[in-house]
């Protein structure tokens, strides 16, 4: 993380869950030492799907539903959510804990790699989440952008890399995100922006070509 915890505990502090599953999960992410985008950026999320009227999301790299669940519990009746993950217990957990939320019928699952999977796809989306192995960030890149509507936003978690991104890279994953940082960056369609938030979250609007300043 390149926020300091006592700044997320804060953050934290002054907002609450929208659903008591959502801890329960924070408390299994714990115990499995397994990475959660944590409330602060599911907050951000929820602000991005209510500000934008989004009804359709595509997540790839969903593990157990954490950050699906926070999407889902802000989508409207009507709206669905597609979770790609490549580990079939990871989809049985997020299927529980959907259950148990009473979101179930927002969201579809999709066991499988988000590189092969995502060009299979015939919609595009409203919102595209990006979470998939780092080293994987670039190649799936461009197939996020065609599948995302023009005015639609991609959202890349991890884009700082506990700060490794500053420096020469020490390890394939960090080159990957350095890789896959410039490349957003160079995109004459989209409209990028960093936040130092967590671990660093890329919001990327799809524009059309000419928009771009």
């Amino acid at each position: 993380m390149i926020v300091h915890p006592d700044i997320e505990n804060y953050i934290h502090s002054l907002t609450s869950l929208p659903d008591p599953v959502l801890e329960e999960m924070a408390r299994e992410g714990e115990a499995r030492n397994f990475p959660i985008i944590g409330p602060a950026v599911g907050r951000l999320l929820v602000t991005l799907i209510q500000f934008g009227h989004v009804h359709t999301v595509l997540e790839c790299g969903s593990g157990f539903g954490y950050s699906a669940l926070w999407m889902a519990l802000a989508l409207s009746e009507n709206a669905r959510i597609t979770c790609i993950e490549t580990d079939e217990k990871n989809i049985e957990r997020a299927k529980y804990y959907f259950e148990k939320a009473g979101q179930s019928h927002k969201v579809s699952f999709i066991c499988g790699n988000a590189l092969e999977v995502v060009p299979t796809l015939k919609q595009t989306y409203d919102l595209i989440v990006n979470d998939i192995d780092k080293e994987g960030y670039p190649l799936i890149l461009p197939r996020l952008v065609e599948r995302l509507r023009t005015g639609g936003m991609l959202v890349t978690d991890n884009v700082l890399r506990q700060g490794k991104v500053t420096g020469p890279a020490s390890d394939p994953a960090t080159a990957a995100v350095q890789e896959y940082n410039r490349l957003l960056a160079e995109a004459d369609n989209l409209w990028n922006s960093f936040i130092p938030l967590r671990d660093g979250v890329g919001l990327s609007v799809k524009l059309r070509k000419k928009d771009k300043g």
